[in-house]
């Protein structure tokens, strides 16, 4: 879980403070520094504002355990989670470029019309989105237990790093291009997204809501099983141990949905996913290739012309 909040912690929080620093940075740039306290106020209401839905999350969350259907919430949480974990990655692929240019053309906007209660706004929900989309994340890897993701080490040094790498950044002295971080994370998390889509329909075959047609494609629990508890059950009936200890298949399965005994269906889905994935991945870069080539010919097309 640790490790979970550590990526995500440092990817949405350094997402924001790249936000914020753009935008600040711009400010400064065109003398108009007296308006970078209100970006500030708009970044501080939403991080309240994101504590504040946090607290709402863990209150609607009891709630549901107390009727007895965490379970369907948890489900729901880790699909929602999928698709938020994915969106998340593509966008910053396909904005990363732009996203200095998009900044600074609204924070102009609103400097040459005066307005002020706009910035903060702006400010408040570029953050605001990355502190609801963390709130999520918390809940889908923690099971709904969002307080002890937001306390644990690997979300507080999510934080640390996202602002050491941003003050790096913004101060020129960081010269590995921001892409390679992203592309980075954005692999780790792609696992994460699917370790998630797994573990939902895990959960839902054990309450029966979709079946299986093979309930177990292989046994792995000889090698590594996914639990402590799985290290001593086999112990106990072979009388012999796996290679592995179960806490490192615990891990692996907190990390990327590990499953010593997967069915037939999590199997599929898990490829599956990967499948889509690269199947986006190329459809996005198709266009880019061919504009590439479409310059590189009219550059070969022209250069006999100049001579």
């Amino acid at each position: 879980m640790e490790i979970q909040a550590l990526l995500i912690t440092f990817r949405e929080v350094l997402e924001a403070l790249l936000i914020v620093g753009i935008i600040t940075t711009y400010l400064k740039r065109v003398n108009q520094k007296q308006y970078t306290k209100y970006v500030w106020l708009g970044a501080g209401l939403a991080v309240l504002a994101s504590f504040g839905a946090a607290l709402l999350f863990q209150v609607v969350f009891t709630g549901f355990a107390a009727m007895g259907s965490e379970m369907y919430l948890k489900i729901g949480i880790m699909l929602v989670s999928t698709v938020l974990l994915t969106q998340m990655v593509f966008w910053m692929a396909s904005h990363a470029r732009d996203l200095k240019g998009n900044m600074e053309g609204k924070m102009s906007k609103f400097i040459t019309t005066g307005n002020v209660v706009g910035m903060v706004i702006h400010s408040f929900l570029v953050v605001l989105r990355e502190g609801i989309e963390t709130v999520f994340f918390f809940a889908a890897i923690t099971g709904g237990n969002i307080g002890a993701a937001m306390q644990g080490w690997g979300a507080i040094t999510g934080v640390i790093i996202a602002a050491v790498v941003s003050y790096f950044f913004f101060k020129g002295t960081m010269r590995i291009p921001l892409s390679t971080f992203f592309k980075l994370t954005g692999a780790f998390i792609i696992l994460i997204s699917a370790g998630l889509l797994v573990q939902a329909i895990s959960m839902m075959q054990d309450l029966n809501i979709i079946g299986s047609v093979i309930p177990h494609v292989y046994d792995l629990t000889w090698f590594l099983p996914e639990h402590p508890i799985d290290y001593s059950h086999y112990l106990r009936d072979h009388g012999t141990a796996p290679l592995l200890s179960g806490d490192v298949g615990i891990f692996l399965k907190a990390l990327f949905g590990y499953s010593s005994m997967p069915s037939i269906e999590e199997v599929l889905a898990y490829i599956g996913y990967f499948v889509v994935i690269l199947l986006l991945t190329s459809s996005k870069n198709a266009p880019v290739k061919a504009k590439k080539e479409e310059a590189a010919q009219s550059a070969k097309l022209l250069k006999p012309q100049a001579k």
